[in-house]
């Protein structure tokens, strides 16, 4: 029977390290699930693997698209799944690694999301309406979904009146799961301490600076000016002040590594709503054999029932 195995946690917590390691007993592939790495040119600022991981361990679900596309969460859920089928039908077992939550979930949980590509123009116009307005007309429209909703997410709200003036049908009723069939295991990772992670964090930011992730910057601002969208996520947007001269390099990278801790704050939250996710410490000095004996305990068996764990 097809499987699947899952790496997660916060940011550096050593996921991908420890993906290249099970892969290569393996003889699997990586398939990344973070929401940075599908785009091109964007590789210092989001810790994509290196070309050298890449030559020992074949890695899917990089650089798919250009910096100036929008790739939604239901285009990453079809290339995935795609990409884990192909896998499958070669009979190996693929590792889904990254911290991107819902691209997890996507895959993990088989969410079922509407095909409706952001629509600008009507966006703007709901826009001018403000957040009352549309999250009365939300209301009307769509009652199910203002209980999820909270009156102030002006993103949510837009995106459900933009589905149901697109479609004709509301949200809420195009929501929901269809988990995939084969077994699936989720390997967590996280520190002991918050402490560790916070020094984890704080040495990776050191080592984007030191590999050239200014220089990436200078890069993206002048080939594609300084208002992509994606140069305003982590890292990029803190480089991009200090090369505007509105902040000191130092302090670029102390506020980077600043909004990385609480970034990865939000990413435990998220994962620790998970159940069915495995825990490892990441300072257990026998990670790998623990992890490793957890997995071939996985494929032994024939059927895996969704567990939960924790250290």
């Amino acid at each position: 029977m097809p499987k699947l195995i899952v790496i997660c946690g916060a940011t550096a917590t050593g996921k991908s390290s420890l993906a290249l390691d099970l892969a290569q007993r393996l003889g699997s592939p990586i398939l990344s699930a973070d929401s940075r790495q599908v785009y091109r040119e964007f590789d210092i600022g989001t810790a994509k693997p290196t070309a050298g991981d890449r030559r020992k361990v074949p890695h899917y679900l990089l650089d798919i698209c250009d910096p100036t596309d929008n790739l939604t969460v239901a285009d990453y859920q079809d290339q995935a799944m795609k990409a884990i089928a192909e896998v499958h039908r070669q009979n190996q077992v693929p590792l889904l690694v990254g911290g991107t939550g819902l691209y997890l979930k996507a895959v993990v949980k088989g969410l079922k999301i509407p095909r409706v590509a952001p629509n600008r123009e009507l966006r703007s116009q709901l826009t001018t309406l403000g957040q009352g307005q549309c999250y009365a007309m939300l209301q009307q429209v769509d009652p199910e979904s203002t209980t999820r909703i909270h009156a102030n997410d002006a993103v949510r709200t837009l995106r459900a009146l933009e589905v149901f003036y697109v479609t004709g049908c509301p949200i809420s009723q195009q929501q929901g799961e269809n988990p995939p069939t084969y077994p699936i295991l989720q390997i967590g990772l996280d520190c002991t301490k918050v402490e560790d992670g916070d020094r984890r964090i704080l040495s990776r930011t050191q080592e984007m600076f030191e590999a050239g992730l200014v220089a990436e910057v200078e890069s993206i601002c002048a080939k594609y000016g300084p208002d992509l969208p994606l140069l305003h996520t982590l890292g990029y947007a803190e480089v991009k002040q200090y090369l505007a001269g509105e902040i000191s390099r130092e302090e670029a990278q102390e506020l980077t590594a600043l909004h990385t801790r609480q970034f990865a704050k939000r990413q435990r939250t998220w994962f620790r709503g998970d159940g069915t996710i495995e825990w490892f410490a990441v300072d257990q000095p026998d990670l790998l054999e623990r992890v490793w004996h957890r997995v071939q305990g996985f494929l032994e068996q024939p059927k895996v029932a969704d567990v939960s764990g924790s250290f």
